[in-house]
Formats: C-alpha cells, sequence, structure tokens
C-alpha cells in the first residue's frame, strides 16, 4: 500500500521532488526544539494546484499530510509522528519572488518564503513586515501558529498583518479567502480560521500580507532594574511617554543573559558591576523626523530620573544605537540550550501582574525541583514570558518524567491559577495537544471540532490530522 501511495506520488511530482531516502528523512524529522519523527517520505510540491492534487491521493490512500515549513517550529507540528505513515509536505518550492505593492503596502508571498526573504525584497521599497524572531522561518508557519515576536508591543501579530491567504482544505479543494484589501466587510471574514489554526483548517499556500513602513532609526536602551516588579509601572510610564515611537520592551533575567555571555564569547555585559539585576530592553524606533540622535536624547531623558533619589527604580542604564542589546536577547535561547536539557514553556499572563506571576512560578518550581536552573525572558510589552528551565549538563542524564510533570505543573498554575495561557505564541503542535485537551474547556474544544470538520468532509481518513493541531513551521 506505501509502495502504491509512492510510485502515485512520483507519477504527480516527478522522482526528484518525492524524498524516501533514510539520511534526508532523518534531517527532515526535527524541528527547532528536537521534536523527531518517522515519515513515510517527504513530499516538495511546486504550486497550490499541485498541492490540492496530492492533498487528495493521500486522502484516497489513507494517509495524513503534516505540512512543514522552515522547520524553526517550536512545538513538534513540522514532523511526522513515529507511526511511518504520515506523508510531510515540504513548501520550500512554494517560493516565488514575493510581488510588493508599493503604494498599497502589501505583498503576495507564498508559504515556503523565508521571511528574510520577503524583507529583503520589501526593504527595497522602504517598507518590512515587522515581526522580529530570532529564526527565520517560513511564512506559511508564520501564519499557521500566529507568530508574534519581540515588536508585537507596536506592529502586532501575524493576524493583523495577513489580508488574504490561499489554502487547500483536507479534500482538496482550494480556496481563496480575502482579495488583498485593508478593508473588506463583503462576507465572513474566514481567513481568519487558517491564521494560529496550525493546519487544521487546511494547508496555507500563500498569502497577500500588509507591510509596515521601515524605521530609519532605532535605539535601544537596556536598564538594570532594582526591583524586577517595577517592570509593568515603567511599561506604562514608556507608553505614555513615547506613544508609537516605542517598539519593544523586553525583560531578561540574569541568568538567561549570562548564558548569553557564556555562549557568545564577543557579547560583553551591559552592567559588568550588576551581574544579578534583572534587565529591560526598551527600543524606539522613528524616521526623518526622529533621528537616532533625539531618540538617544528622548531615552536618556527618560532614564534619569528613574535612576535617582530613595525610590530609584534603575540601578544603571546603558543607551545603543548599534543592535548590541539586541544581539544580547537573540543570543539567549542557543545559550540556554547549550546549558543542558531545556524544558520550555511558552505562556503568557497579563502584563500588569507578569512580573508577580513570574516570581510565583519560579519560587513553587524552586521548592519542587531544586535540581533546575530557571532561565527566563520575554515579551514584557505583551505578557508572553519564555518560563525555561535547565537540568544541568553535570547533573547527568534527566530523569524520566521529569520534563511532562514539571510542563504539567506550570501549566496547571498558569492556567488555572493565573488566568494564563500555556501557549502564547508557538503553536499547540503534538508536543501541547495533551495539555489542549486537559486546560481548553470542553465546550470550546467541541465547537473548534464543529468548525474543522467543515474543512475535512466524512470519511474520517483524515489528509490532514486534525486530531492533532499542527504547526506548518
Amino acid at each position: 500500500m506505501a509502495g502504491d501511495l509512492i510510485a502515485a506520488l512520483v507519477a504527480l511530482l516527478g522522482e526528484r521532488h518525492v524524498i524516501v531516502d533514510p539520511a534526508e528523512l532523518a534531517a527532515l524529522a526535527q524541528d527547532g526544539r528536537g521534536a523527531t519523527g518517522r515519515p513515510l517520505c517527504a513530499v516538495r510540491p511546486g504550486d497550490t494546484g499541485q498541492v490540492a492534487r496530492l492533498v487528495t491521493l493521500c486522502r484516497a490512500h489513507g494517509a495524513a499530510v503534516v505540512p512543514r515549513g522552515a522547520g524553526t517550529g517550536l512545538s513538534g507540528g513540522g514532523c511526522a509522528d513515529e507511526s511511518g505513515r504520515q506523508i510531510v509536505l515540504l513548501t520550500d518550492r512554494l517560493n516565488a519572488a514575493p510581488k510588493i505593492d508599493r503604494l498599497n503596502r502589501t505583498a503576495e508571498v507564498g508559504a515556503g518564503v523565508r521571511l528574510s526573504t520577503l524583507n529583503a525584497a520589501a526593504m527595497a521599497h522602504g517598507l518590512f513586515l515587522p515581526i522580529d524572531l530570532g529564526a527565520d522561518p517560513a511564512i506559511g508557519g508564520m501564519i499557521a501558529t500566529n507568530t508574534g515576536g519581540a515588536r508585537l508591543l507596536r506592529h502586532g501579530d501575524m493576524r493583523r498583518h495577513v489580508l488574504a491567504v490561499e489554502a487547500v482544505c483536507g479534500d482538496g479543494t482550494v480556496v481563496q479567502l480575502g482579495r488583498g484589501l485593508w478593508k473588506d466587510n463583503s462576507a465572513l471574514d474566514l481567513k481568519q480560521l487558517f491564521i494560529g489554526a496550525g493546519g487544521a483548517t487546511g494547508i496555507v499556500t500563500g498569502a497577500t500580507v500588509a507591510l509596515d513602513v521601515a524605521p530609519q532609526h532605532q535605539v535601544t536602551a537596556m536598564l538594570a532594574l532594582a526591583d524586577p516588579r517595577a517592570t509593568p509601572a515603567l511599561l506604562a510610564d514608556a507608553e505614555r511617554r513615547f506613544g508609537t515611537l516605542l517598539t519593544a520592551f523586553e525583560g531578561m533575567s540574569p541568568r538567561a543573559m549570562q548564558a548569553a555571555f557564556d555562549h557568545v564569547p564577543g557579547l560583553r555585559p551591559p552592567f559588568p558591576g550588576l551581574p544579578d539585576a534583572y534587565a529591560v530592553m526598551v527600543e524606539l524606533s522613528g524616521n526623518a523626523l526622529c533621528d537616532s540622535d533625539m531618540l538617544e536624547e528622548a531615552l536618556a531623558l527618560w532614564c534619569e530620573p528613574r535612576m535617582t533619589g530613595p525610590d530609584a527604580q534603575v540601578l544603571d542604564a546603558v543607551v545603543d544605537g548599534g543592535g548590541r542589546h539586541w544581539a544580547i536577547r537573540h543570543a539567549i535561547p542557543e545559550g540556554i540550550r547549550a546549558r543542558g536539557q531545556v524544558i520550555a514553556c511558552d505562556i503568557a499572563v497579563r502584563r500588569g501582574a507578569i512580573m508577580e506571576d513570574r516570581a510565583l512560578l519560579i519560587d513553587q518550581v524552586a521548592r519542587r525541583w531544586p535540581g533546575l536552573q530557571i532561565h527566563d525572558f520575554g515579551h514584557i510589552g505583551d505578557g508572553g514570558l519564555h518560563f525555561n528551565m535547565v537540568w544541568p549538563t553535570a547533573a547527568g542524564p534527566m530523569p524520566a518524567g521529569l520534563a511532562d510533570a514539571v510542563r504539567t505543573f506550570v501549566f496547571d498554575m498558569v492556567v488555572n491559577r493565573l488566568g494564563g495561557s500555556f501557549s502564547a505564541e508557538h503553536g499547540v503542535g503534538p508536543r501541547n495537544i495533551r495539555h489542549y485537551e486537559r486546560l481548553t474547556p470542553a465546550a470550546v474544544q467541541q465547537l473548534s471540532a464543529r468548525v474543522t470538520s467543515q474543512f475535512l468532509p466524512a470519511p474520517a481518513a483524515a489528509a490532514i490530522p486534525l486530531s492533532q493541531t499542527r504547526n506548518q513551521g
């Protein structure tokens, strides 16, 4: 049966675009956080029509299709399961050059186009897609996971930028949802059902995205705080002071920053005399009317009164216009991974409570698992917190079941006690599907199942595995 399906796929796509070599499949069986799988094969369709035909073909053979973009996803959604019967659909050939409409401020882009490729094309017109990440994902994966990033505070998430979606549903139907218009209330906005859905409603093959005007000047200030609990008040004050000039407000624990310094020798601590201080990075961005000198002066004037007096919130501040602070921030994830086995939790809570909630989580985890080292950092501006716990390499192998027990405890705390989310921006995916089933209200799960079932008529042999929220990342 498997041989018949592979032969049919070869007839459809050509032998070079059906991957069966075990070594090549092994390289395609992992995501950005080490999730693994065992696909039957991987396929590389060249256009939406081929995607539709192969979905129909796989459906007839009872084989599920797992879409995969750049492989940078962090929830296992771009990986096949261990059954050896799923087909990984690579979107890398859906990569025609982005069509930039400068006056409409939009780009038509294939699902396989990388973020860096889109922005290189857009920057030629003074535009960009302002989703800032340490990785270089594919646009389809960004839509499937509703990617946020470090500048969501100013520019919003992927949902805010998607004006139209082209997708293939589970029965092979091709749908074009939206016309690339900034305003269109002529019908139900069904494209929203494909954004952040993890592939559960279909495979995104292309999109029209709204672009922003690229800033000409960007300046950051790194602040060492006397008490992390001052962070939410500082954020609110910065928003009132700077308005739309404020583009990022990131928080970094001292242990997370030290991991970056240890991993990248060229990085230098901004506060050598304050190794235990919690740090906040504030970014301002402007154009011709607000050049770098003006932005630096504005940040300095804002910081100065907060560094003096008995109630000083800021112990030290360093202003930089050269990207050194972002280099530290982006080096943190790799630095953490270099320290041992990571138990990663991508959580979100209310902005005003984020530091109190963080302190509670740190205390509760430390009490129960003192051997874990907590390396947290996050997007304070939107309430997102990457609460990462490391089992150090020097401690030997991580005890069996520890990661699952810790993640279950943290997610229960975040959802049931703190009113937060167990999946802020990385998607649910196979890694978190059990927690989705435990923590998402039954009525919401039932309604979601009713919606997704409309995109995959009976019989139940799904071409797209709706039982596992997928990621396309």
